[in-house]
């Protein structure tokens, strides 16, 4: 019995050591050889810094939409709602969004509204959007910016991005980048047209 006590206290102060103070150790020096340092990668832009990795709530129908969050994209708390698609309450919310869409983007029907511009991800914190979501978007885009549709389509194909390795999922859009170009697209223009 004593034996076994102490290889249980040998092996909980190994693990300890391991898990606790040699894992973390190795993560941080890892990170220390990218070029971030392990602070996440960054884009500035208009005097301000986002983290590329998080998504980011916009303020204004002329800017491309995320998806819905489920923790107000805070990175501290990710996380999703944890109702299921059978949940009442969940459903009203999510019938609740694409009502509101519909309303904002009145040439789209209720069959194009893509499923991840009315629910949240895993994360609540997803910067990208696939490439319908984009595009669906683009009319009220174009109106409210005084452009084409056709400019801000493509804006949006000069942004997607691939599938991981070219192989796994589906070609997307970082709504982030995509709003940044579509400021710079609309200065250029403005500054074209002496505004």
């Amino acid at each position: 019995m004593k034996t076994n006590i102490t290889i249980a206290i040998r092996l909980s102060i190994i693990c300890l050591f391991i898990f606790a103070v040699l894992y973390p150790f190795a993560i941080w020096a890892l990170a220390q050889t990218q070029a971030s340092k392990g602070k996440g990668k960054m884009i500035e832009a208009g005097g301000k810094s986002y983290y590329y990795h998080i998504g980011q709530a916009f303020e204004g129908d002329q800017y491309f939409q995320s998806r819905p969050s489920a923790v107000g994209y805070n990175a501290a708390g990710s996380g999703a709602s944890n109702n299921g698609p059978s949940n009442e309450v969940y459903l009203k919310e999510v019938a609740a969004r694409i009502d509101t869409f519909l309303i904002k983007n009145p040439t789209v029907k209720r069959e194009q509204v893509p499923v991840d511009l009315v629910t949240a991800s895993g994360s609540g914190l997803d910067p990208h959007c696939s490439l319908q979501a984009a595009y669906v978007q683009a009319a009220r885009i174009a109106e409210l910016r005084g452009l084409s549709v056709q400019q801000v389509n493509n804006l949006i194909a000069e942004n997607k991005e691939p599938a991981l390795w070219g192989l796994f999922g589906p070609e997307k859009i970082h709504v982030l980048k995509l709003n940044l170009a579509l400021d710079d697209l609309a200065n250029q223009l403005g500054e074209k047209h002496g505004n």
